[in-house]
């Protein structure tokens, strides 16, 4: 058994390297290349190109990448098309993968997409492309089969692989000794994003409002994980203009420092999950171009961006996205979490209930379903 995987960004990465484990499960002589994370390489996966290729967000900013991934896209069809693997595998990164699977597809090679695109968010009718272009969907969420299924393609829901990996046990006292911390006084964990393009838009804002909540309680500890050492500069020059906050900046270890924060201040994406799945109260913020911006808002279907409020039975968290992002309404938001326990413990509550439904062992869910779709 030969899978092509094409995954775009370090979600993405996730969701491939559980997919490549569940599918070495069943079966063990399976090889697996494409483009991929360094969690798909640790898996198994051969590289034939990196996943950062496909990081970038934003309908303007890829404007600016469209003949590189227009390239790309041709010599993946081409090197898939000439190997003629049992099956393709493409890893959200819908704009991409969608556009590559059916050109697969009509050639006879099985195609599988895990993550749905969010046809209930935005742009319904893109179900009858991927109708097209798709032999199985694999969702992460549980009421998005049955939008599939409604039109005819095979869907499933293997639940998130992350819900298996994360847990709230680690207590925040906890958290803090693993980083050097102390122990005692209220610690606010800022996650501006992981991609340049979003530190452009939410550094300056999240180091402005940290230096606006440290004027009020100069006891606060500010703590911010770094994704990637080329972004460090972009923080700390915003960190720079906005004197006052005691930060602590560290090499990744984004997981740690939401389990050590009394209330976590972050950019909209997965990372909100993570928050959720770790049980960490948390505001949202969200900034990009305003061109982007307009666009989104157009076309945006429902109340709320934040996969949190998505999820929960009802909307618990802050989502303070374009305009709204302002410094004092980011710090007013943070600032009601550290001063009510009450509000911190319903989001807890709220999170647990999600953190039930979606944790159901996601790669042995997917490697099933694939090996239903290959008869194997």
């Amino acid at each position: 058994m030969r899978f092509a995987l094409v995954a775009g960004e370090a979600s993405g990465d996730i969701l491939g390297a559980a997919l490549i484990r569940g599918l070495r499960a069943r079966y063990p002589e399976a090889t697996f290349y494409g483009v991929v994370g360094p969690r798909m390489r640790e898996a198994g996966c051969e590289a034939i190109e990196s996943i950062d290729a496909l990081s970038i967000m934003g309908l303007v900013e890829v404007l600016k990448h469209l003949p590189r991934l227009l390239k790309l896209r041709r010599d993946l069809v081409d090197r898939f098309l000439a190997d003629k693997p049992d099956a393709f595998i493409g890893i959200d990164a819908p704009d991409f993968n969608l556009r590559v699977e059916p050109l697969l597809r009509a050639r006879g090679i099985r195609t599988v997409h895990v993550v749905s695109p969010t046809i209930w968010a935005w742009r319904p009718g893109r179900i009858h492309g991927i109708a097209r272009a798709v032999d199985l969907m694999l969702c992460l969420y549980p009421f998005e089969p049955a939008l599939y299924e409604q039109h005819g393609l095979k869907a499933a829901c293997i639940g998130h692989p992350l819900a298996d990996e994360l847990d709230d046990a680690v207590a925040p006292g906890a958290a803090r000794r693993a980083l050097g911390l102390p122990e005692r006084g209220q610690v606010v964990a800022v996650l501006p994003g992981s991609r340049g393009s979003e530190l452009r838009y939410l550094a300056e804002p999240f180091a402005a409002a940290a230096a606006r909540l440290h004027q009020r309680n100069p006891g606060l500890r500010f703590i911010l994980p770094i994704a990637r050492p080329d972004l460090r500069p972009l923080f700390e020059q915003a960190a720079a203009r906005h004197p006052g906050p005691d930060w602590t900046l560290l090499e990744g270890r984004s997981r740690e420092a939401m389990q050590a924060a009394d209330a976590v201040l972050l950019a909209s994406g997965t990372a909100t999950l993570e928050c959720l799945l770790l049980g960490r109260p948390m505001v949202v913020g969200y900034k990009t171009s305003a061109l982007t911006e307009w666009l989104v808002l157009k076309l945006l279907k429902i109340p709320y961006v934040s996969l949190p409020n998505i999820l929960s039975a009802a909307p618990v968290v802050p989502e303070l996205l374009g305009r709204r992002a302002t410094v004092e309404g980011l710090a007013r938001e943070v600032e009601q979490l550290l001063r009510h326990p009450v509000l911190r413990d319903l989001q807890v509550e709220r999170f647990a209930a999600v953190r039930r439904e979606l944790r159901r062992d996601a790669g042995a869910l997917a490697a099933d379903a694939i090996g239903s779709l290959l008869g194997r």
